[in-house]
């Protein structure tokens, strides 16, 4: 296992140099200028926004840009070059994405505010993915063509063709506006918490639970749709195995046999599904965050791309690949763990 861990850690390297050297390109080749959008006064000269530039290293070809950003820009004293005390100093390598050009605070200090909340809602978007698509998955093999058949199926095609944000717009108009004109009980229309009159925050699960579980729901649409209809192939072709029938033979109860025999078995293809599953969510509370007025993430990703926040933006670029790299190594570990005939070498 410690062979296979260390083998796949240097073969993830250059596939993170690689990521994060075509996102940079791309973010550098995308029109709009990061130093008009921090500078609208007309009065301001075109030599001062050429200073600005300067200083933050923006004038330099996209290559040394791209070399300034990954490590810091010490190295170029090495080769006799000019380094402006007050220009870019930051390095990727040294955890270090530099400041926000809008903000002007560094984008490390930026991402660690809001990782919690997006944490908070990923793995709520988590859970309800497994918490349901499991047992829903298991009792449709169970009930094979039945009515929770069908309609299991029926729904797992609605939640993986239906987008994320037109879900999110439709629940916020009918269990948000509309239950509330009806005098109904209704859904936090955005946010993460309510707001005392005084401005201080209340702390109350119910409070936090009925924020938080909306926006949850949506990111989980998709997550229950996959889950639920691999589990029920993996049920169906377990459930006739010799061991299985043994099991039954034996007299122990039916939803014994389903949920702990077969069940256990079924899920060690799910298990491959799990770092995807988390890389799926990440990129999908982009949009979730921003339409539900979340404060994680993704919502601060959009606002610092359509701001031309260089720093902020490759960032996100950055958690992005270490997260694909991480979920697909942490899928071939719970193979692993699940399978015993399976060693990682």
């Amino acid at each position: 296992m410690s062979r296979y861990l260390i083998r796949r850690f240097f073969q993830a390297i250059p596939t993170f140099l690689g990521i994060t050297l075509i996102t940079f390109a791309i973010i550098k080749l995308a029109p709009g200028d990061p130093v008009m959008q921090m500078t609208f006064d007309p009065k301001i000269k075109a030599e001062t926004r050429e200073k600005m530039r300067h200083q933050l290293g923006l004038d330099k070809p996209i290559p040394i840009q791209y070399i300034i950003w990954l490590t810091g820009n010490d190295w170029l004293r090495w080769f006799g070059q000019e380094v402006d005390d007050n220009a870019i100093t930051h390095g990727v390598l040294r955890l270090d994405f530099g400041k926000s050009y809008q903000e002007k605070r560094p984008a490390t200090e930026m991402i660690l505010e809001r990782a919690p909340a997006t944490i908070q809602l990923n793995i709520a978007a988590l859970l309800i993915s497994y918490l349901v698509g499991l047992p829903v998955g298991i009792y449709s093999a169970v009930r094979q063509n039945g009515t929770f058949d069908n309609l299991s199926r029926v729904m797992a095609v609605v939640f993986s063709a239906i987008p994320g944000f037109w879900l999110s717009l439709m629940m916020i108009l009918v269990f948000a506006v509309k239950f509330k004109q009806w005098g109904l009980p209704h859904i936090a229309m955005g946010g993460m918490r309510t707001i005392t009159a005084t401005g201080g925050d209340r702390f109350d699960l119910l409070d936090r639970l009925k924020y938080l579980l909306p926006p949850a729901f949506v990111l989980a649409t998709g997550g229950i749709a996959g889950i639920s209809r691999y589990m029920r192939t993996e049920v169906l072709e377990v459930i006739h195995q010799d061991y299985v029938r043994t099991a039954r033979a034996k007299g122990l109860n039916e939803w014994v046999v389903t949920f702990v025999h077969a069940g256990r078995n079924a899920l060690i293809p799910i298990a491959t599904m799990l770092g995807p599953e988390i890389t799926g969510l990440l990129n999908g509370a982009v949009i979730v965050e921003t339409i539900w007025s979340w404060p994680g993430l993704g919502r601060m990703f959009i606002n610092a791309n359509f701001q031309r926040d260089y720093p902020v933006v490759l960032a996100g670029f950055v958690i992005g690949a270490i997260a694909v790299i991480l979920g697909n190594m942490l899928s071939d570990i719970l193979y692993a763990v699940f399978d015993p005939r399976i060693r990682l070498q």
